[in-house]
């Protein structure tokens, strides 16, 4: 793979990238979103969202209805240190002072909310079945297969984010967080177990 293909593929001048009207709206009439996690004003999907100030990790998201969550897809940023080097920081011209979220404290949280709260959410994620994320909150190497309560859909073809002028270089994936399906897949391991004794 060329360098440039792959920079393009995990990363972005901007992470405020909007849902395609048609991809939201199909998923809107299937699940009722009541709430959109990590949005601007700009290109919120529901009349509630969290933007980055009121910070939608650090609130508890709705148990009523489905959450909508299209997250900035860059990796997390650590604060720089003080003889800093890094070449996306002479890029942007400035240095990082403080942690800036990227795409695993997303899936994280929604895995959370699902596990401890029991709020449903469905998100809009890059197919990147090779990260520490997937593997961590998603996909189960031990079943090879999903993770307990997550439904994983693929998306066919390329999706061209609103405001984009071409579609994504990277293919999409749609990840539904399923508290319901947490607790019927919980209740035949417990039952299994049970059996086994």
């Amino acid at each position: 793979m060329k360098k440039t293909t792959r920079e393009a593929m995990h990363s972005s001048a901007r992470i405020d990238w909007a849902t395609p009207k048609k991809v939201f709206d199909s998923l809107h009439k299937e699940f009722n979103f009541t709430l959109d996690v990590c949005a601007t004003s700009a290109n919120a999907k529901t009349p509630k969202y969290f933007n980055r100030r009121e910070n939608g990790l650090k609130q508890d998201w709705n148990k009523k209805g489905a959450n909508w969550m299209n997250p900035p897809y860059g990796d997390p940023e650590h604060p720089c240190k003080k003889n800093c080097k890094k070449k996306k920081c002479a890029e942007r011209g400035h240095h990082n002072r403080k942690y800036i979220p990227g795409i695993t404290d997303w899936v994280e949280k929604a895995a959370n909310e699902m596990i401890t709260r029991g709020c449903k959410t469905v998100a809009l994620l890059p197919s990147r079945t090779d990260t520490g994320y997937f593997h961590s909150f998603i996909w189960d190497e031990e079943t090879n297969g999903p993770r307990q309560g997550i439904d994983i859909r693929f998306y066919k073809g390329r999706i061209k984010f609103e405001g984009a002028e071409h579609p994504a270089p990277f293919p999409s994936v749609i990840v539904v967080f399923d508290p319901v399906l947490y607790s019927v897949q919980e209740a035949m391991k417990e039952g299994i177990k049970k059996q086994a004794f």
